[in-house]
């Protein structure tokens, strides 16, 4: 009898464990904003951040902001954060949301962690860790601070108010107000903040600071755009019960962009023009004063571009403080000029000029080699040869040597290991599909790869270059993070990241194939097949498809909800396919600059090869293929279908429907402006080309 239940038993448990790896994934599990009933299905990323002096990283655990030890694993308090809670109490914040504060991983600490800058009450706030005081450093309730942050040197907190930019002294809490002329609404003029078009398209989505302190502290470089020339656009926000309309200021191809110029704000030009109407700080005796400058903003001299014709893309300071770098574009970005201006503005060298057969590449700032000297060199990362490489230049815009090369891409360049001359850099060498981690002399010589194994791998370098804390994930594993020394050698995990929800759902693994176009370019795909295929059986295909410039849709990586929706898709009978273009392809701008003036004609012809391919496979209902993308993939969607006679069904998501449209940055950096390229406008444009859906 005992055999029987235990047998029994095992069979039971058997059975439960299979019905469990049967489960089948729901909306609810990947999207659900309620996040009791959405299911964790990339587990608990953790994520860290190295403190200043590269030593430490600052990490939460277990609800409290701790400082770990990279080597040992050692945790302890980053810092007395319960004299903070009960300092956030006596201000009023309840103990729950003071304890979130004091602990959070966003915490904003000044780079010698001395101090800690909030917002509370619609105003800054200086906490000093030291003496555990708080000093109030603002006082407009009614006016928001954006953009605040410390000064290198941790004496000063700027912001941004009313499209002016200030700065704080954190010991005494005098304001000084260093531009005067900003404004918002109509003809608004940003002094230090970002209009919509600049964060958009040049300096990303999310980046709003349009200033930048020099590393000694003394000066602030920043961007003064004005909209007045832009034109206003009229939307309804559908969103909402009640419609709302709403208007904003947009460039469309061709229309006029936002005038910039860029200034140098002195901190140390003061005069002091005391403010009485001010409201004490808390612990402060002496009457709060509020500092004016007199003539401390200077404007770099641009006469040599046209006001009209001119974008900045990227401003940085050279190591010693003395000059502002900044990259300059013409609007149809055909070039690229990399300047050096004075303190004084009035000097402006040009270091280097980018030129390309189409458009040129915004990457990122010169990573210099060394401090201070005449003799500084710095690494510069270009597409001047069709692929993403580094190149080591000196001071004066000469270029020493070109450290990588290839047909494959640096992606990322994560810095300069200034005391052993190595630049450290992502790239694509190994595999189209994957990201790894390398590293190469100064001096030249080969690359050396310090990651390990297939997929996916991210770092995060430590300051002085000795440590990095590496991810890695692949298409079925999500991100893993581990801590490794400079050389690649894993020295402990930092989080497994072990997702054991997943073995309870009836997944299928993705696969990777490449498929050829007409004229022999190899196109990365990924398939994703319903768990029960039947190779027997016809299948519906939905494709999925971003097609957009340097866009690559199929990478071995973990895919995250998208990903996961896929496998419900797939999991409902759909064969999933995602094929990228040569444009999208991320195989070097040479693969992108063939769709220059001509957006969309080359992209369907490579999707409609991929469709061909699907057609050869016995198992593909040919008759029922679809497509589905979001913005440029909803642009390509509807393009498709009014070009097309290969396609069932489609779902064009964000659809531009004609890039005269679209905003001026973006699209006259790969169309030209409608003015100078009429016919690739007419020629690419769904509207007037939706008559083809007919027959």
């Amino acid at each position: 009898m005992k055999k029987l239940q235990l047998l029994f038993i095992s069979v039971f448990v058997f059975s439960l464990a299979s019905s469990a790896q049967d489960k089948l994934l729901t909306l609810d599990d990947i999207f659900s904003p309620d996040p009791k009933v959405r299911v964790r299905l990339g587990g608990t990323p953790v994520f860290v951040q190295w403190a200043p002096d590269g030593r430490s990283f600052r990490q939460v655990a277990g609800g409290r902001l701790v400082r770990v030890d990279p080597v040992t694993g050692e945790a302890l308090p980053y810092y007395d954060s319960g004299s903070l809670v009960a300092t956030l109490m006596r201000l009023g914040i309840k103990q729950p949301d003071a304890a979130v504060i004091a602990n959070g991983s966003d915490l904003q600490f000044d780079r010698s962690d001395r101090g800690i800058l909030l917002n509370h009450l619609a105003d800054l706030w200086y906490y000093d860790i030291s003496t555990r005081q708080i000093r109030r450093l603002t006082n407009t309730p009614n006016d928001e601070e954006k953009e605040a942050d410390f000064s290198p040197d941790g004496r000063w907190v700027s912001f941004v108010r009313g499209n002016n930019l200030y700065v704080a002294d954190v010991v005494n809490g005098n304001e000084k107000q260093l531009t005067r002329d900003g404004r918002e609404g109509e003809k608004a003029i940003y002094n230090g903040y970002l209009d919509w078009l600049y964060e958009e398209e040049l300096y990303g989505r999310g980046q709003k600071r349009g200033y930048w302190w020099s590393p000694d502290s003394r000066n602030i470089a920043f961007l003064r755009l004005d909209e007045s020339p832009v034109p206003s656009f009229v939307i309804t926000n559908d969103i909402v019960n009640e419609q709302i309309v709403e208007t904003t200021f947009y460039p469309k191809a061709g229309e006029p962009n936002p005038l910039v110029q860029l200034g140098i704000a002195d901190v140390t030009k003061t005069s002091i023009v005391p403010n009485p109407a001010r409201i004490p700080r808390i612990g402060e005796r002496l009457p709060a004063r509020i500092l004016q400058l007199g003539d401390a903003v200077k404007f770099v001299d641009l006469s040599t571009y046209k006001p009209e014709d001119l974008l900045i893309a990227r401003v940085a300071w050279s190591p010693d403080s003395r000059n502002v770098l900044f990259q300059a574009l013409n609007r149809e970005q055909t070039f690229l000029d990399l300047n050096a201006a004075g303190l004084d503005g009035k000097i402006v060298r040009k270091v280097l000029t980018e030129t390309t057969p189409a458009w040129v590449e915004v990457y990122d700032n010169p990573a210099f080699t060394e401090n201070i000297g005449p003799n500084s060199q710095f690494v510069w990362l270009s597409a001047r040869n069709g692929w993403p490489h580094l190149y080591l230049y000196d001071s004066s815009g000469q270029m020493i040597r070109q450290l990588t090369s290839g047909k494959w891409e640096v992606r990322n360049l994560y810095g300069v290991d200034k005391a052993n001359g190595w630049a450290y850099f992502s790239a694509t060498k190994d595999s189209h599909i994957e990201e790894n981690i390398y590293r190469v002399r100064l001096t030249g010589g080969e690359v050396e790869r310090i990651s390990r194994g297939s997929g996916w791998h991210a770092a995060n370098f430590n300051s002085t270059f000795t440590h990095f804390v590496g991810t890695w994930s692949d298409v079925n594993t999500p991100p893993q993070t581990r801590l490794f020394a400079a050389d690649g050698r894993m020295v402990r995990p930092v989080n497994e990241n072990v997702v054991d929800v997943l073995k309870t759902y009836k997944l299928s693994p993705p696969e990777f194939l490449n498929v050829k176009t007409r004229d022999g370019f190899e196109m990365e795909a990924m398939m994703i097949k319903p768990p029960d295929f039947d190779p027997s059986k016809k299948y519906p295909v939905l494709i999925y498809t971003y097609a957009g410039p340097h866009a690559p849709a199929v990478f071995n990586r973990w895919g995250g909800n998208r990903g996961m929706w896929f496998q419900m898709l797939a999991q409902r009978g759909y064969i999933v396919w995602i094929c990228d273009n040569r444009s999208a392809s991320g195989k070097g701008q040479e693969s992108v600059w063939p769709s220059y003036k001509n957006f969309m004609v080359l992209e369907l012809r490579d999707i409609e090869d991929g469709v061909s391919y699907l057609k050869s496979q016995p198992y593909v209902d040919e008759s029922r293929i679809g497509m589905f993308g979001w913005s440029f993939g909803g642009m390509m969607t509807g393009y498709a279908l009014t070009h097309s006679k290969s396609f069932k069904m489609g779902i064009a998501g964000g659809m531009v429907s004609d890039w005269r449209l679209y905003d001026s940055i973006y699209t006259e950096r790969y169309m030209m402006t409608p003015q100078n390229n009429p016919e690739g406008y007419d020629r690419t444009s769904v509207l007037k080309n939706a008559k083809n859906l007919d027959g």
